[in-house]
């Protein structure tokens, strides 16, 4: 393979932009910079000169570029062409990734995440567990200043959850009330760790609107991770883990179980997976019928919430204010925007009040707040004063890393705004059958 290759993007794919420019309004970072080349039309442009020999791959600027962007997607929802850039993206970061490695030690920690402690559940309570010892001990203080921007990213971590509050899931939630059926549900790799609170949300929820809940301890990580940043090899192995793991669990049912999914990231990627395993024979139909059984948890709930007891937040009389901010791989990645707002406005006791740009990226990107804690920070920023000035007393997300980084931010301009989970405000509205 030479370092000017048409197989180190997905040339065809480039030909797709007609360079309209609607994508430029809607691009966190050519926001930021104003640079052409900081858009999608402008990367796009960089992987086309890649394939037709005018640029060489191993550029800095070329790789700067690619890392730069935060794949919120939000270009795909406004493209009249219908361009997918985020799978060219991924395509690209991972051939990237192959013709200039990253710097020692920089791999060495991509090894050690992506490679092993992501794929188990032990090397991940073990993790948490000693970030969980450094955050108490004051260590991480002292030692993330030596640390630069990426030093920054690790301090500004929300305190990690005590061992008691990161057990996992039983493997099966019995419903409550008159039984309606089964679901399987995804407890994530990040998810039982930092917010096992919205996992066993998540759970009561469906329990109370009568469905038992099985989840599965032979899949950690949906590879989610792996394939937005460069590693489509680790993705895939991944995939076929989780697709093995959740077709054996559902051995003699009648019918697949929806697999339910509360973490954007990783649904709009495991609804993929047909795209991602497509050339593989063995799998590809495997898989794409593993994608057709993923739901959101909004989509799930509210087709079913009107069927359940009227649901109370708090007092009418006196409601709490609350915005929504849509998540990037919900609202882009699987087009999902009105089941969250309809759930939000059936409870009572909230007043929603919509944010004039809750379709833009909140800048936390998977580990792209950990990376590029500056950029991650300067995309957060119009947000946080969007959110402010709707005078919202509750954050409403739906997915870990926008969780974590409203959490950051509102912490660190003195906010006393609570970030809830959809579930997690579900579950405190429905009352038990």
């Amino acid at each position: 393979m030479s370092f000017n290759d048409e197989s180190l993007v997905d040339y065809a794919r480039t030909l797709d932009c007609i360079h309209c420019g609607l994508c430029l309004r809607t691009c966190p970072t050519y926001q930021l910079t104003g640079n052409e080349s900081s858009s999608p039309r402008g990367r796009i442009a960089l992987m086309r000169a890649v394939a037709e020999q005018r640029l060489d791959a191993r550029d800095p600027a070329y790789g700067e570029e690619l890392d730069f962007c935060l794949v919120c997607r939000h270009c795909e929802s406004v493209c009249p062409a219908g361009v997918r850039f985020g799978e060219m993206m991924e395509h690209a970061r991972a051939s990237r990734a192959r013709v200039s490695p990253k710097a020692a030690p920089l791999r060495f920690v991509r090894w050690l995440a992506f490679g092993h402690a992501l794929r188990s559940r032990l090397l991940l309570s073990a993790a948490h567990g000693a970030l969980s010892f450094a955050q108490r001990s004051g260590i991480l203080g002292r030692l993330a200043p030596s640390l630069g921007a990426r030093g920054a990213g690790l301090a500004s971590l929300p305190e990690v959850p005590r061992s008691r509050d990161r057990e996992l899931l039983p493997p099966c939630t019995a419903a409550q009330g008159e039984r309606r059926g089964d679901v399987a549900l995804l407890e994530g790799c990040v998810m039982p760790e930092l917010f096992g609170r919205v996992n066993r949300a998540t759970a009561s929820v469906l329990s109370k609107l009568g469905y038992d809940v099985r989840t599965t301890r032979e899949a950690v990580c949906c590879g989610a991770l792996h394939a937005h940043n460069g590693d489509l090899a680790g993705a895939r192995e991944l995939a076929r883990t989780l697709i093995a793991a959740f077709e054996k669990q559902a051995a003699g049912s009648s019918e697949p179980l929806p697999i339910v999914v509360n973490s954007a990231g990783c649904g709009a990627h495991m609804k993929e997976l047909g795209r991602l395993l497509e050339d593989d024979p063995s799998w590809s139909g495997r898989a794409a019928a593993f994608a057709a059984r993923v739901v959101d948890f909004s989509e799930f709930v509210a087709a079913r919430l009107p069927d359940a007891a009227r649901a109370r937040f708090a007092d009418p009389d006196a409601p709490y204010r609350v915005a929504y901010d849509d998540p990037c791989h919900l609202c882009h990645g699987q087009q999902i925007r009105r089941e969250p707002r309809a759930i939000l406005d059936g409870i009572e006791g909230l007043r929603r009040v919509e944010m004039p740009n809750s379709e833009g990226c909140c800048g936390s990107a998977g580990i792209y707040s950990l990376l590029r804690p500056e950029d991650s920070l300067a995309v957060l920023a119009p947000k946080l004063a969007e959110f402010q000035a709707t005078g919202a007393e509750i954050l409403v997300t739906a997915n870990p890393g926008c969780h974590l980084q409203w959490q950051a931010g509102l912490s660190r301009a003195g906010s006393r705004a609570q970030v809830l989970h959809l579930a997690e405000v579900v579950d405190r509205a429905l009352p038990a059958p």
